[in-house]
């Protein structure tokens, strides 16, 4: 015991490059970018124990590691037979290869990667702003008849969340089964109200829950989706999370420009399906899955929808993979929204292709953020698109939040997902990939609509920006895995 109270920094020393010498083994055989391998090395070999927390929370590969497993849910008998039944015949898909042309690529890619079919037989609504999605979600839930399941970043009983949670109470009492599952760093649910879903019967469960939340940041692998599920029937999606920040009360602070989606139809499936998966995730339950939760859906309207899902439980970033595909085969425009733009060389490359190669690239950030670290590195990523020609635009009117791209009058896609690291490589994302004329004109109306409250970036202003300025960038960026 002398001899350990002696030494016990030297020893933690040799400890420390012990387990550094084997993370950095373990980062060369994986084969990855050699820039990133080199900067975990130099991490893990100049920053004792600071690089070792680095590389456990951002080093390792939660993908390949099947960390998440979904095979629970997907081998279920009941979600097997409903993914075969969403499968297109023969003539449904020559005439989808019709309707889409070359974007039919996009559906091929998703399905190979996620087993995510295209779904014909859905209606889409967009919702702008808070106040329209909970407007149409309160009265859906007022109306549910078999269940009702969340699935949320963020859940605050404040004004519009006690709203929620009154009407969940009162579904359960009368017979409805309620499912929330919520995010333990992004909400913030005070004892009374679990107390209060608790008593009335509502389910509920925190996703990968941490001892201090509001210290834990973002350090961890987070759940980002904004999920609600009536009666199988009814699916919302998109960047509108359950808090009155997303409300533009006449007393709110700060405007918040946001988009979601309402989805009646097949579409809704496979939303189920993504719930499901969380819910057998947090509860550690067995769910009895039957053919309640994905009822029989007749609706006339033909628009096409695939639903994306990514994160630690996908064999692939799909949802990247996605926008990477519909970027580089864009003929006509790309119009994109986002609240952070922290995107990797990929995705930055593909915009000033399509950009130099005649297609109209526009790109809509916040100039304020609600994070100043975020909006530094944003604006980091800024000057090779502006060199390219991208035309990129602060929006002024307040903070925009929604998470938006629409190409050629035929494809978009609103969801979960920002254009950043995160929501690439490490949350859990969900978004609906919309194949059609109406909807995607309705979505670059609603962008054409937002750029009057912007300002377009000057390049010649942009280039006269301070050193303190580029400073703060440029450090702001080296830190975006955490933003």
């Amino acid at each position: 015991m002398e001899f350990l109270k002696d030494n016990f920094w030297n020893i933690l020393i040799v400890l420390n490059y012990v387990l550094a010498i084997s993370a950095a083994i373990t980062i060369l055989f994986k084969n990855i970018n050699p820039s990133k391998t080199l900067t975990y090395i130099i991490v893990l070999v100049f920053f004792p124990f600071f690089g070792l927390v680095v590389y456990y929370f951002f080093g390792q590969e939660y993908r390949k590691n099947k960390i998440f497993n979904r095979k629970r849910i997907l081998n279920k008998s009941v979600v097997k037979r409903v993914q075969e039944e969403l499968e297109l015949n023969t003539r449904e898909l020559e005439e989808v290869k019709k309707q889409l042309d070359k974007k039919v690529k996009l559906v091929k890619l998703l399905h190979n990667s996620d087993n995510s079919p295209l779904t014909l037989n859905n209606n889409v609504e967009l919702l702008f702003n808070g106040e329209a999605k909970f407007k149409r979600l309160l009265k859906d839930l007022d109306g549910a008849k078999h269940h009702i399941h969340l699935e949320y970043y963020i859940i605050k009983d404040d004004r519009i969340g006690t709203q929620v949670i009154d009407i969940l109470c009162e579904k359960a009492k009368s017979g409805v089964k309620v499912r929330v599952s919520y995010d333990d760093v992004g909400s913030k649910i005070s004892k009374k109200s679990k107390h209060k879903l608790k008593q009335s019967g509502v389910e509920f469960f925190p996703f990968m829950p941490v001892l201090f939340p509001r210290f834990a940041g973002k350090m961890n692998y987070r759940n980002h989706r904004k999920i609600a599920i009536v009666d199988g029937e009814i699916g919302y999606v998109g960047g509108i999370n359950m808090s009155d920040t997303y409300m533009n009360y006449t007393d709110s602070k700060l405007y918040w420009r946001d988009t979601h989606v309402r989805i009646v139809g097949e579409a809704v499936k496979q939303l189920q399906i993504h719930f499901l998966t969380t819910w057998d995730f947090v509860s550690g339950e067995t769910i009895n899955i039957t053919t309640s939760y994905f009822p029989e859906i007749h609706y006339n309207d033909d628009v096409a929808v695939q639903i994306a899902g990514s994160g630690p439980d996908t064999d692939w970033a799909n949802i990247l993979e996605v926008l990477m595909l519909a970027i580089t085969t864009a003929e006509d425009y790309v119009y994109i929204t986002t609240p952070y733009f922290i995107p990797n060389d990929e995705i930055v490359t593909a915009l000033q292709i399509a950009d130099k190669s005649g297609v109209d690239v526009k790109l809509i950030v916040p100039y304020e953020s609600d994070s100043w670290t975020a909006k530094h590195a944003t604006n980091s990523f800024l000057q090779p698109l502006l060199e390219a020609g991208v035309e990129v635009y602060h929006y002024t009117k307040g903070f925009v939040h929604a998470k938006t791209v629409v190409i050629d009058d035929i494809f978009c896609t609103v969801g979960t997902s920002n254009m950043d690291y995160r929501s690439f490589n490490i949350n859990f994302e969900v978004n609906a990939i919309i194949y059609n004329e109406q909807v995607s004109v309705d979505l670059k109306k609603q962008f054409l609509k937002d750029l009057q409250d912007c300002n377009k970036i000057d390049i010649n202003v942009w280039e006269k920006r301070s050193n303190f300025i580029r400073l703060q960038e440029s450090l702001c960026r080296l830190w975006s895995p955490l933003l």
